[in-house]
């Protein structure tokens, strides 16, 4: 497999005095809803200005928002999503106050985020300026149709996407697997890897705590799988819950760890009468939750990373992912962790399952390999290595 240290390019050297960047910052989620994306940009954030460089940060917002934010954040109007998906909210713009404050500003480079209204707003913005333009490929909106009975709208996001991201200078994806997924489906024209990171101090095999698992109802005997995320159907849910409950009718002795939450709870929780639900965790808590399961399942094929992934690998839990996207950067089928390839149905989960569960040597050697592959996964590094690539793309533009 690859890595983010090899595919990455090294640094240019720069000169000591170099202008600090300013960059503007549009998403359509930067607080409101904690996921793999927003952390990203949120450490992206941090990282910047404690780089010495300016940012400034546009988005919708909600009268209660999930976390603290890093950063200047510009609220934009929005409207909820309709249907199962109401906590995120679609930017509508930029209004002349937010505009104002745009210009005041006046960013070296814009990066957007999401292929949204707001920031269709923003490269039109840039291009009238000259300022030079750049995407973060977060998720393949295009394949959510597939879970709501719509697949027909398919080709045509599809479509919508290869205007959107074809008019940015680059665009960033977040695995190897992504980026050739990408330039395979022409939606961009320079398209460059940002990887993602991991706190290592949080995440790691010592934050197991058994007598925390014994106070949900877990026996020191339960081969506990776990599952981390938001409950949404694109999140393969239907199959996190088949595949367990496979595995535990043959006899495998597992049980589930669902740590999230969602307006699909109700129903995964009827489905896994016997699993343990905590709601969303965060921090040491949501460390010690990794690091308390023997395994890890991922049946999505919507990742185009899998922070969770590569968070219950620095934990050290054995992996059990959809050959998909992001996964396919992560995990080296058989020694990092374990790839299924039908994801059309549950059986080749919980057949891995089963095998994990039955072979406690065998799971302590795919943790341990993962365990170590994930350390090459640093954010100071990856971080430092986009804001040089920044810096590229404003020098060739000036």
């Amino acid at each position: 497999m690859r890595n983010a240290a090899a595919i990455s390019p090294a640094p240019h050297a720069r000169p000591a005095k170099a202008e600090p960047l300013r960059v503007a910052l549009f998403s359509g989620n930067y607080n409101y809803v904690m996921d793999g994306p927003v952390r990203a940009l949120n450490r992206l954030v941090a990282h910047l200005e404690a780089r010495g460089h300016a940012a400034l940060v546009f988005a919708p917002t909600t009268e209660k928002p999930a976390f603290d934010h890093e950063g200047e954040l510009i609220s934009v109007p929005s409207i909820a999503l309709p249907g199962s998906r109401s906590e995120y909210r679609l930017g509508l713009g930029l209004p002349k106050a937010a505009r104002r404050r745009l210009e005041e500003f006046a960013p070296t480079i814009v990066h957007v985020a999401a292929p949204d209204w707001l920031c269709l707003a923003a490269m039109n913005f840039a291009r009238d300026r000259g300022v030079p333009a750049v995407a973060s490929f977060h998720t393949r909106f295009d394949t959510y149709p597939r879970y709501y009975g719509m697949g027909w709208l398919e080709k045509h996001i599809t479509s919508y996407m290869r205007y959107f991201y074809g008019r940015c200078a680059r665009v960033y994806a977040p695995s190897q697997s992504m980026v050739d997924e990408l330039r395979r489906d022409r939606i961009g024209r320079d398209i460059r890897l940002w990887a993602r990171g991991v706190d290592h101090a949080l995440f790691n095999p010592g934050r197991r705590d058994t007598v925390w698992r014994r106070s949900l109802g877990l026996s020191d005997e339960d081969i506990v799988v776990a599952f981390v995320g938001r409950i949404v159907r694109e999140k393969g849910i239907d199959k996190f819950a088949e595949a367990v409950n496979e595995a535990r009718a043959a006899g495998a002795g597992v049980r589930g760890l669902v740590v999230g939450d969602g307006p699909f709870r109700a129903r995964f929780e009827s489905m896994l009468p016997d699993a343990v639900f905590t709601g969303y965790l965060e921090g040491e808590n949501l460390a010690r939750a990794y690091a308390s399961a023997e395994i890890f399942l991922n049946p999505s094929i919507t990742e185009t990373f899998g922070n969770v992934t590569l968070e219950a690998m620095a934990s050290g839990l054995p992996c059990v992912c959809a050959a998909a996207s992001g996964s396919r950067s992560l995990i080296d089928n058989g020694k990092t962790g374990i790839l299924v390839e039908d994801v059309r149905n549950a059986k080749g989960f919980a057949d891995a399952l089963v095998t994990l569960a039955r072979d406690p040597a065998l799971r302590a050697q795919i943790a341990a390999r993962g365990c170590e592959e994930s350390a090459e996964f640093e954010w100071e590094a990856i971080l430092d290595r986009l804001i040089e690539d920044y810096r590229d793309i404003v020098a060739s533009a000036a």
